[in-house]
């Protein structure tokens, strides 16, 4: 505790429950959060927010292959930058160039890039996107939830498509990997059938239920019999 340490410095010792009672007694609560945190943070700006991250996959070969990709975290929207056995700085600071420039094709710009700290993102990686007025955003050391969409959708394409999948090579993953994102859901993920079809406006038809085979009518228990209904005169 920040009280505990501030005695500390004045060379008095006291303990963290002392503190905590003498603070209840006195009911005064925990200090004010001072600024914004970064899950606020991307909360606030997620309309102009984009995290950029690499995962691999790997071949029937017995080799890896490296996915570099980005995801809008607003629309959930995912780019497949590029696909290399061997990538490194030069490739991707050349991926990063056709993305920007996509972007710039759809009147759109980008505010601020979230990354980790590989290698592979140079100083001219992020000039890339500062040059465009944007702002690079480097994850601290050992924070995986400081990039939490990017990894959360490298969990999703694993368990949904890849783990699935015998890949072949660069060009089959690439067509996998596109054909996938352009099935990927943008927004929030519907759970249900039903209401991915109520989102997009179309008309939904439910089937009746199918009934088995001498199962017309209800089962009547042993020793049961069905009666005629009473008749009144």
């Amino acid at each position: 505790m920040r009280i505990q340490g501030e005695l500390a410095k004045l060379g008095i010792r006291v303990g963290a429950t002392t503190v905590r009672r003498v603070l209840r007694a006195a009911r005064l609560g925990p200090a004010p959060r001072r600024g914004q945190g970064w899950g606020e943070f991307l909360r606030s700006k997620a309309a102009g927010v984009m995290a950029v991250d690499f995962f691999e996959v790997g071949t029937v070969w017995l080799t890896e292959l490296y996915v570099l990709f980005a995801i809008e975290l607003k629309s959930r929207t995912v780019h497949i930058l590029g696909v290399a056995d061997h990538p490194d700085g030069a490739w991707a600071t050349e991926v990063a160039r056709n993305l920007v420039s996509g972007l710039e094709d759809k009147g759109r710009s980008l505010e601020f890039l979230v990354r980790d700290r590989d290698a592979k993102f140079t100083t001219a990686f992020d000039t890339v996107f500062t040059s465009e007025g944007g702002r690079v955003l480097e994850c601290t050391v050992r924070s995986p939830r400081a990039n939490a969409f990017a990894e959360r959708w490298v969990g999703t394409v694993r368990r949904e498509c890849t783990d699935h999948m015998l890949i072949f090579g660069r060009r089959h993953l690439e067509a996998v990997l596109r054909r996938y994102v352009a099935h990927y859901p943008p927004g929030p993920r519907a759970l249900t059938a039903l209401s991915q079809g109520a989102g997009s406006g179309r008309r939904v038809h439910r089937r009746p239920p199918r009934r088995r085979p001498g199962r017309a009518g209800p089962r009547v228990p042993p020793g049961r019999h069905l009666t005629a209904p009473a008749t009144y005169s």
